[in-house]
């Protein structure tokens, strides 16, 4: 029963992060003021892992 417990936490946890890193990206690529800066940010992205 603990196990069942703890790997409920760990998951809950995990996404909790996910949706806390999802919100991040989202707001880093919402600063862009034009097409070619969105286009600059989502390239950097991709290339360096999601690591802004």
């Amino acid at each position: 029963m603990e196990n069942i417990m703890f790997a409920y936490l760990i998951e809950k946890i995990s996404t909790w992060f996910e949706a806390a890193e999802q919100r991040r990206r989202e707001a880093y690529l919402a600063q862009s003021t034009d097409i070619v800066q969105l286009e600059q940010r989502l390239r950097s992205l991709e290339v360096h892992g999601y690591n802004v």
